[in-house]
């Protein structure tokens, strides 16, 4: 973190499945979701009305058991409407219905590599059968995530290991923008980062001055190359002058040289569209491109992608790649044949070790009810909308 440090915040998240996305659209499948004693998902009596019972029922074939997966949107869909969770709920034993399709969390499923369960994205809870019973008209709900046979489910095909979706990468714009903004949120308490161009305080990290979009420091050489970049393109602007303190102070926490006018004179530059290039150039250059680039290689999507950005960004590139070498003694990535989740899991477990070693970045929540919450949703695309917490303050966006 290179802005504030706030009070600890922990939050309880549901242990969920191994997961991995429904079948891409191009291998969409329609057919029966069987489960507890053989029996399928049906829509009670045929209905299409709004809030009309999902239930357990004997398999007949008919349009009712009859379900679509692989919809590019995380639905599973029959009779024209979606499987949902009653008025968006996370409770467990919250009823499951046919209702419109809507695109919320409420309607997206994802399914497990092993186990065959459903989760619910907008809750990270699993498609359940109440009380485990198999008569006829037992209403499907959701549930904590176990092993439980109740929550065991085969997909249309007999599967219950769906193909892992490409989905949109993070260098997608509008992927970046998002992520642009979950990292301010944590760096700069303001999902704005526009705003962040001439942001410049010391935080008191041991890094000296911490300034831009992407939390620039003077100490650790990433603002020194930044004010080089800008000076080449821009020879005499304000920040030149600094430059040669900047190489004098990288490596430590002084501020000699710089005060007292350099916070302000970032400031001025900030207002220059040439130095906010610069300052997304260097952060695409430095961060952002080799993360997204490494977690291709990884065969990460767009989730696992931002994780291992948002550890470049506070640790910095080859910390990050530390990082991934201390994940790789406990788990592999999709692309060496292991599950995303579970290699997502340990990479993120690494990262809260390496955070905890500082005082300063002790406090763990852009992980825990940040990143944590989207990947126990099953939102390994990080689609929005998307809701989460950072050093105990919420926010939402899309």
């Amino acid at each position: 973190m290179k802005r504030a440090i706030y009070a600890a915040v922990a939050l309880a998240v549901p242990s969920a499945a191994l997961i991995v996305g429904l079948l891409p659209a191009s291998a969409a499948t329609a057919g029966p979701i069987k489960g507890l004693g053989g029996k399928c998902v049906d829509v009670a009596a045929a209905g299409t009305a709004n809030g009309t019972a999902i239930q357990l029922y004997d398999c007949n074939g008919s349009a009712a058991q009859q379900w679509t997966v692989g919809n590019t949107d995380g639905s599973i869909r029959a009779l024209g409407k979606c499987l949902d969770v009653t008025a968006a709920s996370t409770a467990n034993g919250a009823k499951i219905q046919l209702y419109d399709c809507n695109g919320t969390g409420a309607q997206k499923w994802s399914a497990s590599a092993s186990g065959g369960t459903l989760v619910n994205s907008g809750s990270g809870k699993c498609l359940d059968v109440t009380g485990s019973s198999t008569a006829n008209a037992t209403r499907l709900q959701i549930w904590t995530c176990s092993t439980a046979a109740n929550q065991k489910w085969t997909l249309p095909g007999g599967t219950t290991s769906p193909t892992t979706p490409s989905g949109t990468n993070l260098d997608n714009p509008a992927k970046k923008d998002v992520a642009m903004q979950i990292v301010s949120a944590a760096e700069n308490s303001s999902l704005d980062w526009r705003a962040q161009f001439r942001y410049i305080e010391d935080i008191g990290d041991g890094r000296g001055y911490t300034a831009g979009i992407i939390g620039f420091c003077s100490g650790t050489g990433d603002m020194l190359e930044l004010v080089e970049a800008y000076t080449a393109a821009v020879p005499g602007n304000v920040l030149a002058k600094y430059l040669p303190a900047l190489r004098n102070v990288n490596g430590t926490d002084s501020h000699a040289g710089l005060d007292p006018n350099f916070t302000n004179d970032w400031r001025t530059a900030a207002a220059d569209s040439r130095f906010q290039a610069a300052q997304e150039a260097e952060r695409d250059r430095v961060y952002f491109n080799p993360s997204v680039r490494d977690g291709k290689s990884d065969g990460v999507r767009a989730l696992g992608q931002f994780a291992y950005y948002d550890a470049a960004v506070m640790h910095g590139y080859e910390g990050m790649r530390a990082i991934r070498s201390q994940a790789l003694k406990r788990a592999k990535p999709p692309a060496q044949g292991g599950d995303e989740r579970t290699w997502l899991n340990v990479f993120l477990d690494e990262r809260v070790i390496e955070m905890k070693k500082e005082e300063a970045h002790s406090d763990t929540s852009r992980v825990d009810t940040a990143q944590r919450r989207f990947l126990n949703n099953g939102n390994f695309d990080l689609n929005t909308p998307l809701d989460f917490a950072v050093y105990g303050e919420a926010f939402h966006i899309g």
